[in-house]
């Protein structure tokens, strides 16, 4: 065992740790431990093995359970010291920003993070042992300083991730399942945010130890750290998220500001997250919304489709947030919100748009925001209209979900803006005569199915249609039926026609 050189003073966790007989002895074996995990020698050598070895042969052989209990040597620091240790085991085993040699790199990373886990089992076991002794104090007073840094080792470890393997992944899920029994946790929500409402949890905790890594300099230090954060923070909800606001949302926003896309979908996902969880009056304070607002409309000139996706889901839940602020006093025009914006923005983006995916994403998406706007859709009509035409005319694959949502805006549109419709009734009655005559003559891309959701689509719009001009669409279908051969084409029209007269559409 190490000890220090002659005339050296004692170091400060030595000197911390007195007890009966030699004070010194495991107090200096346990502090020392740290620095042998952190020093350069142990990234490149069997210097860190050798001392998780070290280390769990001496967690086995003590008796941790007394010291916990407070008939051991080291009473006095050493709880402290033994969150130090766990703190330093789980340094070694974080991933680095770019492994050496590759694959072989996050081979060696599993490796040790596989050994670190197997320690914390035997630490965990020693402070289940010391709980079931009887003497509370003690071993709440260990395990709240084990808790934390054996959390964030369990959360890196035990997701699939580059630098895992199913190796590391279950032991350090055991971590995470034995760390919840000793706390006597049901779930990790639990764990976070408390059983109960008097227990206090370690959500503010966790991010504590996380925030030296989640700062602007240092965040992709460690590439865990942004998914230790991102997971944590998804585990709390309502109501107990609000009151950790000041933490959670300055990362969000970091991590989603970044020029890497993954890094832009987790900050949104953060984000959107807050936003359903966090009450609309906080979100507003110190203009916070907007902020996030701001953050998230930026991204709209990003074209990659997951990233489109993820920002369109967020700016739908905050738009209700984002309206509360806004006060309609009758008889003046109505304000243009931020899904005014939005929405303009995003028909600018559709109209140009020929990547499939893309496509797709804007398409299923548009419902949302013409139901959200509701008679307020018709501002945005005539580019609406164009858009739908284009994109009815475009193949969009064997799913066909592209032209399924233009259609279920189209029905959208059509029951709110009713009024505005007739006037265009040439055009979209063109435009939908085509797409059943395409799809009916399609001999073999699409499968049936999709076809017949097309063209029962197809026909509701015609319904419509047909209700918004009071009948000129069955007067101008009447001889089609005679000329047509197309069986498919024939029932669609016959629908129209033998749909119940006399009831005039209200826009309902």
């Amino acid at each position: 065992m190490e000890r220090g050189r002659p005339g050296e003073p004692p170091s400060r966790e030595a000197a911390a740790l007195p007890g009966d007989g030699p004070p010194s002895a495991l107090g200096r074996a346990f502090s020392q431990r740290p620095r042998r995990l952190t020093g350069p020698e142990c990234a490149r050598g069997p210097a860190g093995n050798a001392a998780l070895r070290d280390l769990g042969a001496l967690v086995e052989a003590t008796g941790c359970e007394e010291s916990l209990a407070g008939s051991g040597p080291w009473l006095r620091g050493g709880p402290e010291v033994l969150g130090r240790v766990a703190s330093a085991a789980g340094k070694y085993a974080a991933p680095p920003t770019e492994p050496e040699g590759g694959a072989d790199g996050h081979a060696a990373v599993a490796e040790k993070a596989a050994a670190v886990g197997l320690l914390f089992l035997k630490l965990l076991r020693k402070v289940e042992a010391a709980r079931n002794s009887l003497v509370c104090p003690a071993w709440k007073a260990g395990l709240r300083h084990l808790a934390g840094p054996i959390y964030l080792f369990a959360v890196t470890h035990s997701l699939e991730h580059p630098w895992t393997s199913p190796r590391s992944q279950d032991v350090a899920g055991e971590v995470l399942t034995l760390l919840l029994q000793v706390t006597e946790c049901g779930s990790v929500a639990g764990f976070l945010r408390g059983e109960s409402e008097d227990e206090k949890g370690r959500f503010t905790e966790i991010m504590g130890l996380l925030k030296p890594d989640l700062n602007k300099e240092s965040w992709k230090n460690n590439p865990a750290t942004k998914h230790v954060f991102s997971w944590t923070l998804q585990q709390v909800t309502r109501p107990w998220l609000n009151q950790h606001l000041e933490r959670i949302l300055p990362p969000s926003l970091l991590i989603s500001d970044d020029y890497q896309t993954e890094n832009k979908i987790l900050g949104v996902d953060c984000l959107h997250h807050i936003v359903l969880n966090v009450p609309a009056a906080d979100l507003l304070q110190y203009n916070r919304a907007q902020v996030i607002y701001h953050a998230l409309f930026n991204h709209l000139y990003t074209p990659e489709h997951h990233l489109i996706q993820a920002v369109l889901l967020c700016l739908l839940d905050l738009f209700p947030v984002l309206e509360k602020a806004l006060h309609w006093r009758g008889g003046a025009a109505r304000p243009t919100t931020h899904c005014d914006e939005v929405l303009q923005l995003v028909l600018t983006h559709m109209e140009p748009e020929h990547r499939l995916l893309l496509r797709r994403t804007y398409a299923r998406n548009l419902p949302a925001f013409v139901e959200r706007l509701g008679i307020l859709t018709v501002r945005h009509l005539k580019r609406l209209e164009r858009v739908i035409l284009g994109y009815l005319e475009v193949y969009d694959g064997p799913e066909e979900e592209a032209r399924l949502k233009i259609l279920e805006t189209l029905k959208l549109v059509m029951q709110y803006t009713w009024p505005r419709v007739s006037c265009r009734l040439v055009v979209l009655l063109k435009a939908l005569l085509k797409l059943i005559c395409d799809v009916a003559r399609d001999p073999n891309l699409t499968p049936e199915p999709v076809k017949s959701a097309l063209l029962e689509a197809a026909t509701d719009c015609l319904l419509l249609l047909d209700h918004c001009s009071q009948g000129q669409v069955k007067s101008l279908l009447a001889k089609i039926p005679q000329s047509c051969e197309d069986s498919k084409v024939v029932n669609c029209i016959r629908r129209v026609q033998q749909d119940s007269e006399g009831a005039p559409y209200d826009g309902t």
